[in-house]
């Protein structure tokens, strides 16, 4: 049976083909394309790639198939799309098992009219639940609510033999497959915690001058008492930009929500306001299509010190917006940068990083011609327990080659 055979069988002879020219992961040509229907379809495939000795990269809507390290090689796009819906939802629980194919935004959909939420506001709107998952991506509430995998309860994964693995949240397999970029299986279902859609919402948003100003006022806002639900902060940077901001997002009931803003405006002090909308950056990435995009974490409080190198090394201010509370923030550069600039501009945001208490700092998607130039990930990106964990459930690194997870 050839590979085209043994792939329609499996997913349906509309829904597997041989790769043309716009069919690839981040301008690594690929195969065959594989659309499976269901778990059982997944398992198939990989079951006979397994056999066959293909290396497969997994895709929902393929907004970040451009993130990360491209594959070394990719034989099978295996696209989980047609796995949607929500399978299972348990009021009392404020639990939902949705299938990985599904987009948030008809998620969200959904569990409005049951006045529910998943608390994963990412900047990728058109994402699938599997692919955010999958790479680890989060938005302002993570602030409160946590990342992906603090999210998850329970997952249905594909293993690279075929096996399917059902995995608890207290599991490694749960926790670890949670940004793995599909290098330890694919999702083909996760059972997600829900909150409430809180009664009202307002944004506390102030100008700022210096990211030394945008710590000192977010340090004071989460030694207070008034509990934000996120705090995120806009440095745009360059000249004839936008004034910078930090923002706080304050949810619950109306009256505690009016108190707690009218508070932290005037802790805040500066020309605060009051907003019962979001400033237009929030939640959003600050760089555009054509970007080199870096993400840097670490300790809230020496964020900043790493701001402060990139743009000396950069030698201009540069755009930089995240989630200041939490250490997490996000930098657009143009794409036309020298790659010996961006290679330094890495490596001395990972020295102050490691200077200081730890975290790091990602190249997470630039032109393949000036990443092929720099080191993405800088030293260990891959814990120890992770690493075991890959080595155990796909031995001969046939899910995702060559991919680097971000468990940051």
């Amino acid at each position: 049976m050839t590979v085209i055979e043994a792939l329609a069988e499996a997913c349906g002879p509309d829904h597997a083909w041989e790769a043309g020219p716009a069919d690839n992961v981040d301008g690594v040509p690929v195969g065959w394309v594989a659309e499976p229907g269901d778990a059982a379809a997944v398992a198939e495939v990989l079951r006979f790639t397994a056999t066959e000795g293909l290396s497969v990269v997994a895709t929902g809507a393929g907004t970040k198939l451009d993130w990360g390290v491209p594959p070394s090689h990719a034989d099978v796009l295996l696209d989980v799309g047609r796995l949607t819906g929500v399978l299972g939802y348990e009021p009392g629980r404020r639990a939902a098992t949705v299938a990985a194919g599904t987009p948030l935004r008809a998620l969200r959909a959904i569990l409005l009219r049951e006045q529910r939420r998943l608390p994963l506001d990412v900047g990728s709107p058109a994402a699938t639940l599997g692919g955010v998952l999958a790479t680890n991506e989060s938005g302002p509430l993570r602030h409160r609510f946590g990342a992906p995998r603090d999210l998850v309860t329970g997952v249905r994964v594909a293993l690279d033999e075929g096996s399917v693995e059902h995995a608890a949240g207290g599991q490694d397999l749960a926790r670890y497959v949670c940004g793995s970029y599909g290098t330890l299986g694919i999702i083909t279902e996760a059972t997600v915690r829900l909150e409430p859609i809180p009664a009202a919402r307002a944004w506390v948003v102030r100008p700022v001058s210096t990211p030394r100003e945008v710590q000192q006022l977010t340090e004071a806002l989460v030694a207070s008492p008034l509990e934000p639900a996120a705090i995120e902060a806009d440095l745009p940077g360059g000249a004839g930009a936008r004034p910078a901001e930090l923002a706080a997002l304050f949810e619950g009931e109306e009256a505690f929500v009016a108190h707690r803003a009218e508070s932290a405006a005037k802790l805040l002090g500066g020309g605060a306001t009051v907003e019962s909308l979001p400033p237009p950056w929030w939640g959003r990435y600050p760089f555009a299509l054509d970007d080199v995009a870096l993400k840097i974490w670490g300790r809230p409080s020496e964020l900043f010190a790493v701001v402060y190198a990139l743009r000396d090394a950069a030698g201009q201010p540069v755009p930089v917006r995240g989630s200041m509370g939490l250490g997490v923030a996000h930098v657009a550069l143009r794409d036309n940068i020298a790659p010996e600039r961006l290679d330094g501009m890495l490596t001395v945001a990972r020295a102050v990083l490691l200077a200081r208490g730890g975290g790091g700092c990602t190249l997470l998607r630039a032109p393949l011609d000036l990443r092929e130039l720099v080191e993405s990930y800088g030293p260990d990106p891959m814990p120890g327990a992770a690493a075991r964990l890959k080595l155990a459930l796909d031995p001969e690194d046939r899910l995702a080659p060559g991919r680097t997870p971000d468990f940051s």
